[in-house]
């Protein structure tokens, strides 16, 4: 009788353990288990590395020399780090200059729109105005008509008021909030403003508080997630926009970094049809496209947790 109890106790505590490494393994709820966790890892390694193994391999590639470019052997880890090929399209870009334009671009853009939006969105969202809907349907209808449809009479309009070489015709539509990135934005506030209760507009009416003191003093200090989100969307787009500055800044001296990169391609292509190609061209192009996304890497690495909490709270991921 002792035995058969003892061996009663061994089985149930076997079976006591196997429920628990059940319980571990794939869990009591099906996103609870170790099995979906594997997964779930899985799933974000692979993701991963593919976004990054082309930064990985633009990064070995720019510090490679001349050997180790011909080398076959030597894929990921130079022997030694060459940065002649970093050196050469800083002077190619003229980087100093370049960065500035390209810096002082964007920012001006991201500001004039992250304020001509909000007060938009506002409007959209809360404000009775009449044939508002009417007006709404205009702006969605900033998504169909494309960019290329309204560039040649912005060209003609800013040739007639000699702002052609300047940066004042991409500014300038961004302080009234034009454009397929405008109506995004305006979408974005909207929808935050919306989410707002209004019992908070309310008190302040009560308290004496007009329509912009409402916006400036309460509305605006509640949307600092739509305001980075959009700030940050603004930023890195003109940053990266190579099509507006093409039109409107046909001068070297005054172009960003996007059409500097366009033109070091263009003339390592030449100088390949010229005297034949080059085995540092390749590394030359992964340097001026590294020192290209190496300014808004670095803004969005100390921005990040912002900017996803951001992205939650103004519904982007609805």
């Amino acid at each position: 009788m002792i035995g058969l109890k003892i061996k009663k106790e061994q089985s149930q505590s076997f079976l006591l353990w196997l429920n628990k490494a059940r319980y571990t393994i794939i869990g009591r709820e099906a996103d609870k288990g170790l099995l979906f966790k594997f997964f779930i890892y899985l799933i974000l390694l692979d993701t991963a590395y593919i976004y990054l193994k082309p930064i990985l391999h633009m990064i070995t590639t720019m510090v490679k020399d001349a050997d180790d470019l011909l080398d076959p052997s030597v894929n990921w880890f130079p022997r030694t780090l060459y940065l002649g090929n970093l050196q050469e399209a800083w002077e190619w870009l003229k980087y100093p200059k370049a960065f500035s334009i390209s810096l002082t671009l964007s920012l001006s853009v991201a500001i004039l729109q992250t304020l001509s939006c909000a007060v938009t969105g506002y409007a959209f969202a809360r404000l009775k105005v009449p044939f508002k809907r009417l007006m709404f349907f205009l702006l969605l209808l900033t998504f169909i008509v494309p960019m290329q449809v309204t560039i040649l009479p912005n060209i003609i309009y800013a040739r007639e008021l000699g702002l052609l070489n300047t940066i004042y015709p991409i500014i300038v539509p961004a302080f009234f909030g034009l454009g397929l990135k405008g109506a995004l934005f305006v979408i974005i506030y909207r929808q935050f403003f919306s989410t707002q209760p209004k019992e908070l507009e309310e008190a302040a009416r009560i308290d004496g508080a007009n329509v912009f003191k409402i916006f400036y003093k309460v509305m605006m200090p509640l949307a600092k997630p739509a305001i980075l989100v959009v700030f940050l969307f603004s930023f890195v787009w003109t940053w990266n926009d190579f099509y507006l500055p093409s039109m409107y800044l046909s001068d070297i001296e005054t172009a960003p970094l996007s059409m500097g990169i366009s033109r070091i391609a263009s003339a390592l292509r030449q100088q390949a049809e010229q005297y034949g190609p080059s085995v540092n061209d390749e590394a030359i192009r992964m340097a001026t496209t590294f020192m290209m996304i190496i300014p808004p890497m670095l803004l969005y690495t100390f921005t990040q947790r912002w900017f996803v909490e951001g992205v939650e709270r103004t519904g982007l991921v609805e």
